[in-house]
């Protein structure tokens, strides 16, 4: 992913807001020339050494896992909002069609944890996570002895975060007039969800619309 300090997010905070609200990740890696990918839901955390990791659990069933052991290193990409920009919304015809979008790419080390005590702190932590303040949220404990069961088929791991790279392209290379056309057609055709991270991104300090 090519990463231009126009489309760099300025507030790190906006990094954790996107894994936070869109957690499932895409876990790929490699071995012996074989690439491999798993869709997996993940947490972003604090390490115990002060940097940041991702916690998650893999089937045990999964291949990836012995591709993991034996070559540990991974990227992990989250895709926040995102969508078409048309330019049937334009004054000036002559403007291209495009794709506004947020996305983190994390260079990761994966490491895993066998123990049933991983296993259940990390399935605690994304139930928590996922059933928030629902009305009746579910815990783990409704399962009974189910849960043995359920969990003793998926290990558990830590993705020690090696680099960063973020890519929050929301508009920031327009021109004012075109800027509010996207956004207007955004909101004209169900987009708002883009249309407010246009805005945020603006808001956090993100370069603006071309002058």
């Amino acid at each position: 992913m090519i990463v231009t300090r126009t489309y760099q997010p300025k507030d790190a905070t906006e990094i954790e807001r996107l894994v936070g609200e869109h957690p499932f990740g895409l876990v790929v890696s490699s071995g012996a020339g074989l690439p491999m990918a798993t869709p997996l839901p993940l947490l972003l955390e604090q390490s115990d050494d002060g940097g940041a990791c991702l916690v998650g659990h893999f089937a045990k069933v999964n291949p990836q896992v012995d591709l993991l052991r034996a070559s540990p290193r991974a990227l992990v990409a989250f895709m926040g909002v995102n969508g078409y920009v048309s330019p049937s919304w334009m004054t000036d015809r002559t403007q291209a069609p495009t794709w506004n979008y947020e996305t983190v790419h994390f260079e990761v080390d994966v490491q895993f944890d066998s123990r049933p005590l991983a296993t259940r702190h990390a399935l605690e932590r994304l139930v928590a996570h996922v059933e928030g303040a629902r009305p009746n949220a579910w815990r783990i404990e409704d399962m009974g002895p189910r849960y043995e069961r359920l969990a003793g088929a998926v290990i558990a791991f830590r993705a020690k975060i090696i680099a960063t790279h973020a890519k929050f392209k929301l508009g920031q290379n327009e021109r004012p007039d075109v800027y509010e056309e996207i956004l207007n057609g955004l909101e004209s055709n169900g987009g708002h969800d883009l249309a407010a991270a246009m805005r945020r991104a603006a808001r956090s300090g993100s370069q603006t619309p071309m002058q």
